[in-house]
């Protein structure tokens, strides 16, 4: 049986920070950032069944058609995607009762719809963005065992040395999409590219307030940076820790996301509600 303190649940039986009862989760979940966009997207499913939430992690379940969806907020970063993934996998693959993983796996499908800004000038504001696969600059992944098999190392390592990455700094680790899942949107207008994982808003992402940066042409070499006929698309803060967590346990993973601000440009899309609806409403349609 796990220690109470490595699987910990609520008196009800619930996972600690989810709240959440196995029974609550759908096979088919979309995550998102903001707890007020799961209320949101909810207006696009019908027969709720499940609302809870707690911290920053809002859940509803329910119907997009004939099939079951859950939306679940994570919170911003990647730290909160560790909590998120391990609790929603525990859900599914651990019997809460004894700590036992279950003997028939189930996998996941985890869509992240999420905001970022764009890197480069032709990734406009308003666009769609599919990432293929994220690299992150968080450093989650080393703290887990075997997972060198889903990795890039070769695109991670050119992208290094070509930024001159400091061994003060996590290494950068790339995790590429669910092959099956981005095929699903093959027809789709999407950006498709690579995507930045960043740990931080700020100076992580290259933006200076009073704080300088660690690399003030960060964004730059980001925009000009070429692997293979591959570039980077955008900045966001959790799909490395999706990508990462969910190859490990089993899970198919996705993140598409709205891009409301472009760091070349300089624009950012202020209403960008109408759009993030559609994007969910296609997303739903699809899976």
């Amino acid at each position: 049986m796990q220690k109470k303190t490595e699987l910990i649940t609520n008196r009800d039986g619930s996972i600690f920070h989810l709240n959440l009862l196995p029974g609550d989760i759908a096979d088919k979940i979309i995550i998102v950032g903001d707890p007020g966009r799961v209320d949101m997207l909810s207006t696009l499913l019908t027969d709720i069944r499940v609302r809870k939430e707690n911290r920053e992690f809002k859940t509803v379940t329910g119907f997009s058609g004939g099939t079951e969806i859950t939306i679940i907020s994570s919170g911003i970063g990647t730290d909160n995607v560790d909590i998120l993934i391990n609790e929603l996998d525990a859900l599914v693959n651990i019997d809460l009762a004894t700590g036992e993983p279950k003997a028939e796996p189930v996998s996941l499908t985890l869509i992240r719809i999420g905001t970022s800004g764009g890197l480069r000038a032709d990734v406009p504001t308003g666009s769609y963005v599919l990432a293929e696969t994220a690299v992150g600059f968080d450093g989650l992944i080393h703290f887990y065992e075997g997972y060198d098999w889903l990795l890039d190392n070769i695109l991670s390592s050119v992208m290094a040395e070509y930024l001159e990455w400091p061994d003060t700094l996590p290494f950068p680790y790339a995790v590429n999409a669910n092959k099956e899942l981005a095929q699903l949107f093959q027809g789709e207008n999407f950006i498709r590219g690579i995507t930045i994982s960043a740990p931080g808003f700020y100076g992580p992402q290259g933006r200076k307030l009073r704080l300088e940066t660690f690399d003030n042409e960060i964004n730059g070499k980001l925009a000009e940076f070429s692997f293979r006929g591959r570039t980077i698309s955008n900045y966001e803060m959790e799909s490395s820790a999706i990508y990462g967590l969910s190859g490990l346990l089993g899970h198919k993973a996705l993140t598409v996301c709205l891009v409301i601000g472009n760091r070349v440009t300089g624009e950012f899309l202020n209403d960008y509600k109408p759009a993030m609806m559609n994007l969910a409403a296609l997303v739903m349609r699809i899976i």
